[in-house]
């Protein structure tokens, strides 16, 4: 009864990478523009179920952690574990991860707007230092107009504490806010990018062989797709691109 919907599953579920889940396997057979597919979530997960067709996530390596104890006052928790964002560039997110490649390590920091998921920029580097997350912020900033002036939350990892990082916030108008002392569900919103990148992204593939400019040029295809084409079920099946532009906040 379902040959031929068992393999436009299978051919969705590979061109997606392997990452995609039940729920945007059965909107992307409902958006085929051509032949749309009318089935429910329950026999696509079924069908899912049968055919093994389940994302590819490897064991995950103990999380890398920046913090270094109190250096600094730290600033209060203003989120208070609410993430959401009325409009863009109220509430920014950011954190660093750790990935473990064939033979070097290397670090992502983000900064990540509540408002869609948008990455609104982020930078890679060899060395978890200040001038990484600096960097990212002076990149960040320089999107803002000039009645923008977001909150910019973090955990109370070092790169956030150190002089330069307070001068940035300060001259543009951040306000700061930390998580409280190794509770990382206090900046849940960076931690799901990190998990859904990972999984979509790092996890379940062959990274052997593959140098830093690679690798670096794979992240920066995947967040391109990430904010212009992966679509979000909380965003009505969009993505963070593609809602903006819905609403009028972006041409």
């Amino acid at each position: 009864k379902y040959a031929a919907l068992r393999a436009r599953v299978a051919d969705l579920f590979e061109k997606g990478g392997r990452v995609w889940g039940y729920r945007t396997i059965h909107r992307m057979l409902r958006l085929d523009g051509d032949e749309p597919v009318l089935v429910s979530e329950k026999v696509v997960r079924r069908i899912m179920r049968e055919e093994g067709l389940r994302p590819v996530y490897l064991k995950r390596p103990k999380r890398w952690s920046s913090y270094e104890g109190e250096i600094t006052q730290a600033p209060a928790n203003l989120v208070d574990r609410d993430f959401h964002a009325d409009a863009p560039n109220l509430l920014w997110v950011t954190d660093v991860t750790q990935f473990t490649m064939d033979g070097y390590k290397c670090w992502l920091s983000p900064v990540v707007d509540c408002f869609d998921g948008m990455v609104v920029s982020w930078t890679l580097s060899l060395s978890p230092n200040a001038g990484m997350a600096n960097r990212m912020l002076l990149d960040a900033v320089a999107t803002l107009k000039d009645d923008e002036h977001p909150i910019i939350h973090s955990d109370r990892g070092c790169h956030y504490r150190w002089d330069e990082w307070i001068r940035i916030c300060e001259e543009h108008g951040l306000t700061r806010s930390m998580s409280a002392k190794g509770c990382s569900p206090d900046n849940a919103a960076a931690e799901g990018v990190f998990g859904r990148l990972k999984n979509e992204f790092y996890y379940g593939r062959d990274w052997k062989g593959v140098g830093y400019e690679e690798f670096r040029e794979r992240l920066s295809a995947y967040l391109t797709h990430y904010n212009e084409t992966r679509i979000k079920k909380s965003l009505g099946w969009l993505s963070p691109v593609q809602y903006r532009k819905h609403l009028g906040l972006a041409v």
